[in-house]
């Protein structure tokens, strides 16, 4: 069994309204000296079987055409160390 993360951020030069808008509450709430935030997105796939290549690569393929809009967003994969 294989658990596969998928974190996708905004391109930095793409604005980020919402991480705007928690950076201003953290602000209001006490939270003195933030300087940006930037809001994401995770997922956590849990595979049957080990992850090969060949499903590596599937995965980078669909991070990029499903998960992820490259034109405005970055995206990595990684492997997720089990607990």
């Amino acid at each position: 069994m294989a658990r596969v993360v998928v974190d996708v951020m905004l391109k930095p030069e793409i604005l980020d309204p919402q991480g705007r808008a928690v950076q201003g509450a953290l602000t209001r709430l006490g939270l003195a000296g933030v300087s940006d935030v930037r809001q994401g997105k995770r997922f956590e796939i849990t595979l049957d079987g080990d992850l090969d290549a060949d499903r590596e690569t599937v995965l980078n393929r669909l991070a990029e055409e499903l998960l992820a809009n490259p034109v405005i967003e970055d995206f990595t994969v990684r492997v997720a160390e089990q607990a």
